[in-house]
């Protein structure tokens, strides 16, 4: 019996060696699909918010990062998320239906940036400042667009938007607005307004020299045959569609890293809206 003991003892002190000497195995990457050069959301120096969320979701998770970027953003869900290449992407609109979408991490709106000293009055699109300005920033393609031509404005800017990307063709290649141009086209005071979604801003019209205003535009903006023009979004994490377990991780991580998200954002100087209330 003694011997027995004995032998047991010995089986459980080697297994226990075993145990402490064995490899620790290494926690999967999370693969985070972002942009390349697209400021202020993310670059390849990790100096966008962007970089910066996807940072505390890997520690939240307790699972290293590797931010896999592309160039192109029409074409980098289908050549880069549904490929396998990467297992989320940042910054994509709530229920976007091309991915899984996970809860809201921040609501936010299209601005109208100005500056101070002018003291224009700027609250809406139906502002007569709207109707006098000589030059308005804006990118095409945005509800800025759809707006300027309900109030017929459109046509008066369409040489001024050219002329801010070298007058380069859309045709069969992406072309982009660099926001930190068109805040500073406001700041100079080559431009009157700017028209942006408030996130793409917020961090060059914090840093300008200018004094400038940033007002968020209210969302009850129509075009001429009554359809709603959007302006305030929610934004999401968007997750493989063969993921599902990661979208229920990542909604707890969210969750749980809420704060320090809120900080990321609150110190690019982002107008941060509150969610719409359910209706369900």
């Amino acid at each position: 019996m003694d011997q027995m003991k004995l032998l047991s003892a010995a089986f459980s002190l080697t297994a226990s060696l075993l145990a402490v000497n064995a490899p620790a195995v290494a926690e999967e990457p999370l693969k985070v699909c972002a942009a390349e050069d697209e400021m202020p959301y993310s670059n390849k120096k990790g100096e966008g918010f962007e970089n910066k969320i996807a940072s505390l979701l890997g520690k939240t998770l307790n699972r290293p990062v590797e931010m896999v970027y592309w160039t192109d953003p029409r074409y980098y869900v289908r050549d880069y998320l549904d490929k396998g290449l990467c297992d989320i992407t940042m910054g994509v609109d709530t229920g976007d239906p091309r991915v899984l979408t996970t809860r809201p991490y921040y609501r936010s709106g299209y601005v109208f940036i100005t500056r101070e000293k002018d003291d224009l009055d700027v609250e809406n699109w139906n502002s007569e400042a709207l109707r006098k300005a000589k030059k308005i920033a804006f990118v095409p393609g945005t509800p800025a667009e759809t707006m300027l031509r309900a109030i017929g404005r459109y046509n008066d800017m369409f040489n001024y938007s050219q002329e801010l990307v070298g007058f380069r063709s859309k045709r069969n290649q992406y072309v982009k607005y660099d926001n930190a141009k068109l805040v500073s086209e406001v700041a100079s005071g080559n431009a009157e307004i700017a028209v942006l979604w408030g996130p793409a801003a917020a961090r060059y019209v914090k840093a300008s020299q200018t004094p400038l205003t940033m007002t968020v535009i209210p969302d009850d903006n129509k075009r001429a045959d009554g359809q709603k023009v959007g302006h305030h979004y929610s934004t999401s994490i968007g997750v493989r569609k063969d993921k599902p377990a990661l979208l229920a991780d990542l909604n707890r991580a969210l969750e749980k890293a809420e704060d320090d998200i809120e900080d990321v954002l609150e110190e690019e100087g982002m107008p941060l809206l509150d969610e719409p209330e359910s209706t369900g």
